[in-house]
């Protein structure tokens, strides 16, 4: 495993423990046409934290269990922040773990 998955690794159970710890984490599946969205984090069909929850952990935590290759773009701690703009959570939390994912994905490199 590499020094970017091993990191990512972390993050995800980390990101999942902030979900949880933030009551956002749901036990309730959508249907599989709203996770078949197209759109990008499945506005159409999801809100941004069962993107989160359903579609984006499960396929970085496939990635890094298979040492797949990972995202050298990724922005989302910018949608969590308009996201939670209207919302009463504190998600600083939140928002600094979604940075620092960001950050992980976006570097080329495995120096991290």
């Amino acid at each position: 495993m590499t020094g970017r998955h091993h990191l990512l690794a972390q993050q995800l159970c980390l990101l999942e423990e902030q979900l949880r710890d933030m009551a956002l984490w749901s036990e309730h599946v959508p249907d599989a046409m709203a996770l078949a969205s197209c759109e990008p984090f499945a506005v159409d069909t999801l809100t941004f934290v069962e993107w989160l929850q359903f579609i984006f952990l499960p396929r970085m935590q496939q990635a890094v269990d298979a040492v797949a290759p990972l995202p050298t773009a990724c922005s989302i701690a910018p949608m969590a922040e308009e996201y939670f703009r209207g919302v009463s959570a504190d998600s600083g939390a939140l928002l600094a773990l979604l940075a620092s994912i960001d950050k992980i994905l976006s570097s080329p490199s495995d120096t991290h």
